[in-house]
């Protein structure tokens, strides 16, 4: 079960990365994100 809800957890933090990171500067700063947050907003989603 670990196993399973790692590898989950790891796919849904690579999406969120994927996602955010294709979204223009201004989008980003729309929801208060800037750039270089991303992979610590995807972690924080995931619960890394």
């Amino acid at each position: 079960m670990t196993i399973t809800r790692t590898l989950n957890n790891w796919r849904k933090y690579r999406q969120t990365v994927a996602e955010l990171g294709r979204m223009t500067s201004r989008e980003l700063n729309d929801l208060g994100i800037e750039r270089n947050d991303i992979r610590r907003v995807a972690r924080a989603a995931v619960g890394f």
